[in-house]
């Protein structure tokens, strides 16, 4: 066992970390090889065919008898289907984002699913509470993807201090250190999505991994802010000049919306340079590609050593660093 938490209680893991569902990315090899690991690991089904759903559930139970989750964009034209293929299958946890669950969380509840919203305000998470949801994810706008307004350091003390049921903190974590910090304000467990990225069980191209293993710290960019749905992603060439057409919306809309289509895709299959690489700002911490059991296992080791500090031990050993 890795530590106890309420996250740990609530979902039958033994590591208090969910991998972010991250869309065209998170499939059963890599859900499975996270959960397989001890934490919880998210099939990410925005935009996706209901019978590739099916499947990759199917496969992620072949890797591990673990507990396995899914993820619902609720905007999607075939949410309510996969809201209930998901109680067919006997999922066990759906997080969900881009809207309110509430049509579908007496379904969800009766089937025994957890149910976990993102949240990105403090007054989504109170909703979310009101609703049944059994825990909250608290996402900054450091994250990749789709992105909030408010910072992990400022949103997850805040929701933290509304809400009863256990937070989990993300945006902005890649290392133990953050899963502390995380911890320090007050959440349960984390959720990472760049962190994974570049594991040997996630299944993007191999140009993709590079691209965020060498990224710096100002490598990622935002894109879409005028338009009200912000996505984080690295800086290259489609990003840029995203951001030279978003400066005339009404003149260069459609141009966009062409620029959109499969560009996430475009990404994932190893074009760099033409698609859409969502990755967090803490690309510039991720810079070795391992497996997703090393990666758990150091998260959880480097957490509890700086866990383990008092106030003056954390400041001594940070002096010691010059």
């Amino acid at each position: 066992m890795y530590m106890n938490t309420r996250i740990t209680e609530l979902l039958g893991i033994e590591a208090p970390i969910i991998q972010g569902a991250m869309a065209r990315i998170a499939d059963a090899s890599l859900a499975g090889a996270v959960s397989a690991a001890g934490g919880l690991g998210i099939i990410a089904c925005g935009g996706a065919p209901l019978e590739w759903v099916e499947q990759q559930v199917a496969a992620a139970r072949k890797i591990t008898d673990n507990p396995i989750g899914a993820n619902v964009m609720l905007m999607d034209p075939n949410a309510a289907e996969l809201a209930r293929l998901l109680v067919d299958l006997k999922i066990d946890v759906i997080t969900t984002g881009a809207g309110s669950p509430a049509n579908y969380m007496d379904m969800w509840k009766e089937a025994g699913i957890k149910v976990i919203p993102v949240v990105a305000t403090t007054a989504l998470a109170k909703r979310m509470e009101r609703l049944g949801a059994d825990a909250v994810v608290a996402e900054g706008t450091e994250s990749g993807g789709h992105v909030g307004e408010l910072t992990t350091m400022a949103l997850v003390p805040a929701v933290c201090d509304t809400v009863s049921i256990p937070v989990i903190a993300a945006g902005g974590i890649a290392d133990g250190r953050g899963v502390a910090a995380a911890f320090a304000l007050g959440a349960e467990g984390v959720q990472m999505g760049t962190r994974f990225l570049t594991v040997e069980e996630c299944t993007v191209s191999d140009a993709y991994k590079e691209r965020v293993l060498a990224a710096k710290d100002s490598d990622t960019i935002v894109t879409g802010r005028g338009s009200g749905h912000p996505v984080r992603c690295l800086k290259n060439k489609f990003s840029r000049n995203v951001r030279k057409l978003e400066a005339d919306l009404t003149k260069n809309g459609d141009e966009l919306e062409a620029m959109y289509v499969g560009s996430l895709r475009r990404a994932v299959e190893g074009d760099v340079d033409n698609g859409s690489m969502m990755a967090g700002q803490v690309a510039a911490l991720v810079h070795e590609r391992k497996t997703a059991q090393e990666v758990i296992d150091e998260l959880m080791a480097q957490a509890q050593a700086v866990g383990a500090r008092n106030l003056q031990q954390a400041a001594d050993a940070n002096a010691a660093r010059g």
